[in-house]
């Protein structure tokens, strides 16, 4: 059985200060939640930090798993979300919607986990073995053998991982874990659908590879 992705504390950007003075309404506070993206996002730009909490609120867990996978550490994808979503807000009102508010973001996380990439060595980090979604299998108490040989897969496939560049690592996990498409990681990459195909070609060329003795 996989074990779901650790649910850290929300984003510590509520409250925000306006970038501007938000008009006051007089027909009370809405109930943001029955808000679309776009009306979030829009809000978000004219200022209103309760819309963006939302928007944290809604994306947070996404976020978090990326910069999870990407990064290999709990602590360091707790430091890349919050600064990514810090970053999103000051940011907002140079947002023009040419891609989701969502694949806007997603950017911001990668690029992140490249800066943080740079400035530091590859380390060993301790084994999580939640840290990547798949297919569960049966229940431990039932098939504890196979429990044991799926959790060491699962080590050796983050293992692999870290082994790619982090531009390959995020087409692969944008790809395979979150199951985005070709033009959707273009976007969030900032690079061309070819470009994109060309990395993750070379990402599962290597993971193939590296995974050999497990398949």
């Amino acid at each position: 059985m996989s074990v779901p992705l650790r649910a850290p504390a929300a984003c510590t950007v509520t409250p925000l200060p306006p970038r501007r003075r938000v008009r006051p309404s007089h027909l009370g506070k809405p109930n943001l939640v029955w808000f679309d993206e776009a009306t979030l996002t829009a809000r978000s730009i004219d200022g209103d930090s309760e819309a963006f909490s939302e928007l944290v609120r809604r994306h947070h867990a996404d976020a978090y798993g990326l910069a999870l996978r990407i990064t290999g550490s709990g602590h360091d994808a707790d430091d890349v979300v919050q600064d990514a979503f810090l970053a999103a807000w000051r940011r907002i009102g140079a947002f023009r919607g040419e891609a989701s508010f969502g694949s806007w973001l997603y950017r911001i996380v990668v690029n992140r986990c490249a800066n943080l990439a740079r400035t530091r060595k590859p380390v060993a980090s301790s084994v999580d073995v939640g840290q990547l979604r798949v297919a569960p299998i049966a229940p431990r108490s039932q098939y504890p053998e196979q429990q044991a040989e799926h959790n060491a897969t699962l080590v050796a496939l983050r293992a692999a991982l870290q082994t790619l560049t982090v531009q390959q690592r995020a087409c692969w996990v944008l790809r395979e874990l979150h199951f985005l498409s070709y033009p959707e990681i273009a976007k969030v990459l900032n690079v061309s659908p070819t470009v994109v195909r060309g990395r993750l070609a070379r990402a599962r060329a290597e993971l193939a590879e590296a995974m050999q003795a497990w398949v």
